[in-house]
């Protein structure tokens, strides 16, 4: 492979990677989207819109590449992404894998898990999709995304995460999570370098959703990247405000763990199904959960807490292309 990493139109060069926002969804849905088709269809050509719209808005502010780990089951669609990426020039990387069991689509596998065989079924699907491309599209996956629930990694969750790692010392991809409302950060750190993964190729996300410095420094100590990787998202999801992020986050890095740290929205500019409708004081709390928001708002007051443009650069540009790097992940 090289030190080379799949985007939606072919393997590129870490060095090209550039500014990278690293957990961003052009399309999302909820599991069960594809039963309100009525009220609900999906409409390529507005989604083709919203999207090229959103790569120029991130674009302008020297954004090159975007990592969007949209879970199968979830939308994801690489023919999307694909045109997204050829009609702006932005960089775009996809996922395989599937969302946690309380959000996402556990039927499928639970009843194969039944069967004795899902874990096996899950190693083929990923293995399948990162060598020859997802369904007929030709489109590799640059990312694994595997995801836990609220205080626990679920059995169903656990079989998600046995196969990534399995699949990782196999052919080295990186591995980006989802934490449910910043827990198991920690726990999902260690069971996966327990199963054998490069902590180097690891990004545990969402840990802003936990403003405990110490949570963080548990989970940062075993060596993982993680993700700071929510700003805007205040009033759901119990995610605490922006400021008490970023709190957390200077804190981290005037600990010394700059290395290990990449910031992102978690946003969703097109929603599969009909666009959830919310209430007036959350939509208020909710307003600035844009993907241009942390060049416009928070890296301004990062600056002026005394964040460095070289510790900026080292969070957008050094760290991905470290999580990216597969000489890095060559295990001794």
């Amino acid at each position: 492979m090289g030190n080379k990493v799949e985007t939606v139109e072919g393997p590129i060069s870490v060095d090209q990677m550039g500014k990278t926002l690293v957990h961003e969804h052009f399309a999302f849905g909820y599991p069960g989207f594809s039963g309100d088709v009525s009220l609900g269809a999906f409409n390529f050509q507005e989604a083709l819109q919203v999207g090229i719209s959103v790569a120029e808005n991130v674009m302008a502010h020297g954004v090159k590449t975007v990592v969007d780990p949209t879970p199968n089951e979830c939308g994801r669609n690489p023919e999307l992404l694909k045109k997204i990426s050829s009609e702006t020039g932005l960089q775009i990387i996809c996922a395989t894998g599937y969302y946690y069991e309380g959000e996402g689509a556990p039927p499928y596998f639970k009843f194969r898990q039944g069967l004795g065989t899902a874990e096996q079924d899950i190693y083929e699907m990923f293995i399948k999709e990162i060598k020859d491309g997802i369904g007929a599209t030709g489109v590799k996956p640059g990312v694994i995304k595997l995801a836990s629930s609220k205080d626990i990694i679920t059995d169903y969750e656990l079989m998600f995460f046995k196969a990534a790692a399995r699949v990782h010392k196999e052919t080295g991809i990186t591995i980006l999570t989802h934490t449910q409302e910043g827990t198991m950060g920690p726990e999902q750190a260690n069971l996966l370098i327990e199963e054998g993964v490069n902590p180097q190729s690891i990004i545990i996300g969402h840990m802003c959703g936990n403003t405990d410095v110490a949570y963080h420094i548990k989970t940062l100590e075993t060596g993982v990247n993680i993700g700071f990787d929510r700003f805007g998202i205040q009033g759901l999801v119990g995610a605490p405000f922006d400021k008490e992020r970023m709190v957390a986050l200077v804190g981290l890095l005037n600990s010394g763990y700059e290395r290990q740290i990449m910031l992102s929205h978690d946003t969703v500019n097109y929603w599969m199904g009909r666009p959830p409708a919310l209430p007036e004081p959350v939509e208020k709390l909710m307003a600035n959960w844009q993907p241009v928001y942390l060049f416009e708002e928070i890296i301004p007051e990062l600056k002026k807490a005394g964040v460095s443009d070289e510790t900026l650069n080292t969070l957008f540009v050094e760290n991905p292309k470290e999580l990216f790097s597969t000489e890095t992940r060559v295990k001794a």
